[in-house]
């Protein structure tokens, strides 16, 4: 009695069963790296979201505290800079938010409690050097944006209403409305918000 030779696999049988091995892991390793890259931009963009909401809490915490210095306008808006003295616990404090090269930065001087002290962190705000701005917390991003006051009820542009001049006299808006054009940074879109200011609603 012979047993029958047992057959194994044929040459193309192998190479068929390597090719459909290779087309499944370069599959796979697509599949992984795709949800990887989503992963990756998921984070990215709440990372994004987080900076945006931090800067905006912070920035409607400034409005909240706005305080008239009567040395010049509490807040003034030229385009670029929105500059603000409001109160924290030890004195009056000069805040500038600023948009330079595609970033909003927040830069703030320590308070102040004399009169030429203020004076001088005023217009220190009005000339930061990059390097303020670089080692300012910010967003990046920022394509540009647009700054609107709440006066005799009714919204007007900040520029366009004169609030660029530093005049004491200009009365401290009721409301600032704030948009902000996003290009990159892990955010796309506008951005607005309103937010009342007490110094001016109190008037």
């Amino acid at each position: 009695m012979h047993r029958p030779a047992a057959r194994g696999f044929t040459l193309i049988e192998v190479v068929v069963a390597l090719v459909i091995m290779a087309m499944m892991s370069v599959m796979a390793w697509r599949a992984v790296s795709a949800l990887s890259a989503t992963r990756d931009a998921t984070d990215a963009h709440m990372d994004s979201a987080e900076t945006i909401g931090t800067l905006v809490r912070q920035w409607e915490l400034d409005l909240r505290e706005v305080q008239d210095s009567k040395q010049f306008a509490a807040l003034s808006f030229d385009g670029a800079t929105l500059r603000m003295t409001r109160r924290s616990a030890k004195g009056l404090q000069v805040v500038s938010w600023q948009v330079r090269d595609g970033r909003l930065s927040r830069w703030a001087a320590p308070p102040a409690t004399s009169v030429s002290a203020l004076q001088d962190a005023w217009f220190r705000a009005q000339q930061l050097s990059p390097q303020d701005l670089r080692d300012s917390p910010g967003l990046p991003g920022v394509q540009g944006w647009q700054m609107y006051f709440f006066r005799n009820n009714a919204w007007s542009n900040a520029q366009s209403s004169g609030d660029q001049e530093e005049t004491a006299s200009k009365s401290v808006p009721s409301g600032v409305r704030m948009k902000i054009q996003f290009a990159g940074g892990g955010y796309n879109g506008e951005l607005t918000r309103e937010v009342v200011v007490p110094a001016g609603a109190t008037r």
